[in-house]
């Protein structure tokens, strides 16, 4: 009992991370705005230094990979990622099974190809830095690492559970 409310307690960080980092890029992308259209014009008509916000579209390029590779790790623990099931409810549980087991198969592959890549490029860029906040563009190939590693995992675990999805589970 323990042990399956620690892994639901797991599964929630990488939730809290992006819904997180959804609104921290909502504010920061705000900021930018806020710094184009009315703060930068009244620097100007003030004739002083104005407000360097070059920063935010590095900020924001960032939120958006973590967000984008945590969020397709997500989607594979949640499986909500698109599927087109035409056919398999023809086939026999068997063939069902073994459809299911290569389908996470080839995520595991896939999922494991992109960690490796990703840390391949971190590690590649760890030296070099951004040019407005001067952070290493480390940060900007880690999440391939992370959510590739995620999906790894998230793969196996959906695997060990060939649930039965019919047409009435389509969300909308």
């Amino acid at each position: 009992m323990a042990s399956s409310g620690l892994m639901r307690g797991a599964e929630m960080v990488p939730k809290i991370l992006v819904g997180g980092l959804v609104l921290g890029a909502i504010g920061t992308m705000l900021f930018g705005v806020l710094a184009r259209y009315v703060l930068l014009p009244i620097t100007n008509w003030m004739d002083v230094d104005p407000v360097n916000f070059f920063w935010v579209e590095e900020v924001g390029e960032t939120a958006l990979a973590w967000i984008t590779l945590i969020g397709a790790a997500i989607g594979v623990a949640e499986r909500s990622h698109f599927s087109v099931a035409i056919l398999m409810h023809r086939f026999p549980p068997g063939v069902r099974k073994a459809v299911h087991y290569v389908n996470h198969a080839v995520i595991f592959a896939f999922a494991l190809l992109v960690a490796w890549l990703g840390l391949k490029l971190a590690l590649l860029n760890a030296s070099l830095t951004s040019p407005g906040l001067e952070f290493s563009l480390a940060w900007v190939y880690a999440p391939a690492a992370l959510g590739g590693l995620l999906m790894a995992i998230y793969a196996i675990k959906a695997a060990r559970d060939p649930a039965e999805h019919t047409i009435a589970d389509v969300r909308e």
